[in-house]
């Protein structure tokens, strides 16, 4: 989600600005703009405090995230049938496959948003769809946290050198997954919800372990090789992504366990669920504050080097979205004034991340300068994919 865009020729940028050379070039990389803005509708939904306005701001955020999504949707279906052989190409790139994670969860913002947002402005079928999108969400989250791997292992070159923490992406979709049934499960009848929260255990189980495995691996990277180049600066960010997200799904599925399985004959496992939610939650975010003080102390030594734009910089949002939900989520939970302050300072600075994140974002597709599909360049090697990834 870091990287640097291949510097783009005159010619080449003049042949993008039609719409057969945006599609051309389009890639799911983009789907990291629909992460960070419905994350940001989620948080702003959720601040503990009273804003006049806030929450239509984050509706219209969601809504907006909504058409994202679609635009971007149907761009990339554009891109699989008019260039089949040219898309496909994307599976053996060991950079950009990894973005395939982003759009389960760039969906999973839709769904948690129908759930957020839906009731107030549909009425109850809100519920019925967002329960529909989060089995398509949670079938792409496996099949992403599945297939990269296996492609990792198979086709693609890597090294611990090349490594860097977009390796989470595909694998962290299905933890974004389990914290939805979290906030999906206490609005369904009581059986499929007992269903949905189990899966959600599951979808947890099949992602938190293996996001903490590779967190292992990029200190001893960093430790080994230093600090990836300032055009991947925000790369520094993304290893708050699995922690604060592995420490919502905890909370919410554990928030609702009691109930949901009272309900089916297993009091005894619901409170003790929902005990280790909060201690897990507290122990997650922990681990996170020191990972989110490393990248603020990265990010500063990038500043001073000169940190240049690219797609990567969404990276900035998301990650500390999770992580400030979580926060929240444990202010909710726990009472503590200290976590329901921390969110709300979280909360402003993702704000203004996505504010200029944003605008930067909007002048480079205005420009068409974003539009760069590295895939496209021929074979794939270790040596060229700082240069070549977006």
């Amino acid at each position: 989600m870091a990287y640097a865009p291949t510097p783009v020729e005159p010619a080449a940028v003049a042949g993008m600005k039609s719409l057969t050379g945006i599609v051309r070039n389009f890639t799911p990389n983009w789907f990291t703009v629909t992460m960070g803005t419905g994350a940001l509708a989620l948080v702003l939904n959720q601040l503990p405090i009273e804003v006049p306005g806030l929450h239509a701001v984050a509706c219209g955020l969601w809504m907006l995230n909504i058409g994202l999504f679609a635009g971007f949707s149907l761009l990339y279906l554009a891109r699989w049938v008019l260039f089949p052989v040219e898309a496909a190409r994307i599976f053996d790139h060991p950079v950009m496959s990894m973005f395939f994670g982003a759009i389960p969860m760039g969906l999973a913002t839709i769904v948690n948003g129908f759930l957020a947002f839906g009731p107030s402005l549909i009425g109850p079928q809100a519920v019925a769809i967002a329960h529909g999108l989060w089995w398509c969400d949670a079938a792409l989250a496996v099949a992403c946290g599945l297939a990269i791997p296996y492609l990792m292992f198979t086709r693609q070159e890597h090294s611990i050198e090349t490594m860097t923490a977009v390796w989470l992406l595909p694998v962290v979709a299905c933890e974004v997954a389990a914290a939805s049934a979290g906030l999906l499960a206490p609005h369904l009848p009581a059986t499929e919800g007992f269903l949905v929260l189990v899966l959600g255990y599951v979808l947890w189980a099949c992602s938190v372990p293996l996001a903490m495995s590779l967190l292992v691996l990029l200190v001893l990277r960093l430790v080994l090789h230093k600090l990836p180049p300032r055009d991947m600066g925000a790369s520094a960010w993304l290893a708050l992504g699995p922690i604060g997200t592995g420490a919502l799904g905890l909370l919410l599925l554990g928030d609702d366990a009691p109930s949901i399985f009272a309900a089916n004959g297993l009091a005894s496992v619901g409170e003790v669920a929902r005990g280790l939610g909060i201690i897990g939650g507290i122990l997650f975010w922990g681990y996170g504050a020191w990972w989110l003080a490393l990248a603020v102390l990265k990010t500063q030594r990038y500043l001073r080097e000169g940190l240049p734009f690219n797609l990567g910089w969404w990276g900035f949002t998301f990650p500390l979205a999770v992580y400030t939900l979580a926060t929240l989520a444990l202010g909710r939970m726990t009472g503590l004034g200290l976590f329901a302050m921390s969110g709300i300072g979280l909360a402003v600075c993702l704000s203004a991340f996505w504010v200029i994140v944003a605008a930067r974002t909007l002048h480079g597709a205005w420009m068409t300068t974003l539009f760069v599909a590295p895939c496209l360049k021929g074979p794939n090697r270790a040596a060229r994919f700082e240069a070549d990834a977006v």
